[in-house]
């Protein structure tokens, strides 16, 4: 089986209207449903999708696997989770109500407990000798530039804050009049980009650690899994899983995982300084 190379609607949704001419003729009329109706291949079953476009639940299978999928229901997650991204909050608040009838008074113990979950699976997510290579990569640089854009920037905030408050020599790219990848561009192989985005992924914000990358920057990565465009640009890919399918995607753990960092920057400097003092 081929692997899935595909990871963000608008590639898959690229690569359909590449192939679409030399697809077979049943396929081409799958095609045409996920570019037409995207939002029907997110949410209907496959057996209903297949009847509505008069061919075979079959073949919905043979086009996941003719675009590198190895299940119909990976395809289908990609359009799943592009549709609960571009839901207003009063659409997603609606179709959470509608599935759980969730009341107010039980949001706060949900939320809390989806959070302490997420939390218990971040040390398995990150172990301690990747965590350390991450420690290592952010005290090793002279200069370091967080990126993040939409939801995990407040996480980008944090980072920039925290590791300014050690006097590092940390900046925040945030976004001013388009000047991101300019400003990255200062950035050698001394220095380090820390890069935090899931999926859907931020095509600028791939775009700037690709170019990092090429240059020998190092590139620490925080994102969700080894699928995510930031793993082969990355140094260190610290992957804490993000689970798409929820309306609201919880902070907690990528908030958890840089003060962590942070802290364990600190550390690692406290420990260097002792070190010096030691040897003069």
């Amino acid at each position: 089986m081929r692997a899935v190379q595909l990871t963000t609607y608008d590639d898959l949704r690229a690569a359909i209207t590449d192939r679409y001419q030399v697809l077979p003729r049943q396929l081409r009329r799958v095609a045409e449903v996920a570019l037409e109706r995207p939002h029907d291949l997110a949410l209907k079953t496959m057996a209903v999708l297949a009847g509505d476009a008069g061919v075979q639940p079959s073949t919905f299978v043979r086009f996941a696997n003719a675009l590198g999928f190895e299940r119909f229901s990976a395809m289908q997650a990609l359009f799943r989770s592009h549709l609960i991204e571009s839901l207003p909050y009063r659409q997603r608040i609606a179709r959470m109500r509608a599935e759980t009838g969730s009341r107010p008074a039980e949001i706060l113990r949900s939320f809390v407990g989806e959070s302490v979950r997420g939390l218990e699976h971040l040390p398995i997510a990150v172990p301690p000798p990747l965590f350390n290579a991450a420690v290592r990569l952010v005290a090793a640089a002279r200069n370091i530039d967080v990126l993040a854009y939409r939801r995990s920037f407040p996480v980008a905030c944090y980072l920039a804050y925290g590791l300014g408050q050690l006097e590092l020599g940390a900046r925040l790219l945030n976004g001013i009049g388009g000047m991101n990848p300019a400003q990255a561009e200062r950035l050698t192989r001394k220095d380090a980009l820390v890069v935090i985005s899931f999926r859907n992924y931020t095509a600028e914000c791939i775009d700037i650690a690709t170019a990092c990358h090429a240059r020998g920057v190092p590139v620490l990565a925080i994102t969700d899994g080894p699928l995510s465009p930031l793993k082969k640009t990355s140094r260190v890919s610290l992957e804490i899983g993000d689970d798409a399918r929820q309306p609201f995607r919880s902070l907690v753990e990528p908030i958890c995982l840089a003060q962590a960092l942070v802290v364990g920057v600190g550390h690692r400097m406290a420990d260097h300084s002792r070190e010096r003092r030691r040897t003069n």
